[in-house]
C-alpha cells in the first residue's frame, strides 16, 4: 500500500465524530491493526465512581473500527463479544489494540486488548468479527500506480 493511500485511510478514520466526541486519539492505523487511547475523566463514570462499561466498550470498539476499516475498504461491525477484567477511574489513560486475526472472505475476526497505560494491567479484551462490504472509501490502487 502506498503511502499516500495510507494516509488518506488515516485522514478518513481520523475523522470520527464519536471519537473527537470521546477525546479518544486513533495512533496508529496499518492494515489490520490499530491503536486508540482515551484518558477517563469523571463524566466518563458510573455511579459507583469507576469508569462506565460502555466508554470501555466505546474505546475497544473505536479500536477495531479503525483495523477493520485500514485497508480503505468499508467494514462493518457484526458482532462483539467483550469481558470486563479491572476497573479503572478517572485520570487512568486506557490503550485498546486492535489485531486481525482470521480473514476469510468478506468476514474478518479480530481480537482487542485495552489495558491501563498507568498499572500495565488488562481492563478488557474482546473478540469482534466484521463484515467487508464490496465499497471502498479510498479506491484501490492501480498497478501502475
Amino acid at each position: 500500500m502506498s503511502s499516500k493511500r495510507s494516509k488518506q485511510i488515516n485522514e478518513y478514520i481520523q475523522r470520527d465524530p464519536y471519537s473527537r466526541f470521546l477525546g479518544a486519539e486513533v495512533e496508529i492505523v496499518k492494515p489490520g491493526h490499530s491503536r486508540a487511547t482515551l484518558t477517563i475523566s469523571e463524566e466518563m463514570t458510573n455511579f459507583h465512581g469507576m469508569t462506565h462499561g460502555g466508554i470501555i466498550f466505546s474505546l475497544g470498539d473505536i479500536a477495531f473500527a479503525a483495523a477493520g476499516n485500514s485497508r480503505g475498504q468499508t467494514a462493518v461491525a457484526l458482532n462483539i463479544a467483550i469481558n470486563f477484567l479491572r476497573a479503572t477511574k478517572p485520570g487512568d489513560r486506557l490503550v485498546a489494540e486492535a489485531v486481525e486475526r482470521n480473514e476469510s472472505g468478506p468476514t474478518a475476526l479480530y481480537d482487542i486488548t485495552i489495558t491501563n497505560e498507568r498499572t500495565g494491567s488488562l481492563v478488557a479484551t474482546s473478540q469482534d468479527l466484521v463484515y467487508r462490504k464490496k465499497q471502498w472509501f479510498v479506491p484501490m490502487e492501480d498497478d501502475n500506480d
